[in-house]
C-alpha cells in the first residue's frame, strides 16, 4: 500500500479534530498595523470587535452555566 493510498483510506478530520493553528485570531489582530485604515475603517472595525466580545461573553457565560449545573448534579467544583 502506498503512502497515498493510505492517506484516503483514513477518515477526514473534523475541524474539532485538528490541533489549534500557533497564535490566535486574536494575537494576529492585535499585531497588525492600523495605519492604512481609514476613520470609518476603524469605527466598523471597533464595531465588529465589540460584537465578537459580546459574543465570546455570552458564549463564556453558557459555558460556566453548563459546568455548574453538571457540578450541582455531580458534587464536583466546576472547572
Amino acid at each position: 500500500m502506498t503512502a497515498s493510498t493510505a492517506r484516503r483510506m483514513l477518515p477526514a478530520m473534523d475541524e474539532d479534530d485538528r490541533p489549534r493553528a500557533f497564535g490566535d485570531a486574536a494575537s494576529r489582530l492585535a499585531a497588525e498595523d492600523l495605519s492604512p485604515y481609514s476613520l470609518a475603517e476603524l469605527d466598523a472595525r471597533v464595531a465588529l470587535l465589540e460584537a465578537e466580545i459580546a459574543r465570546v461573553a455570552a458564549h463564556r457565560q453558557a459555558k460556566g452555566d453548563h459546568l455548574s449545573a453538571a457540578a450541582a448534579l455531580f458534587g464536583k467544583s466546576p472547572g
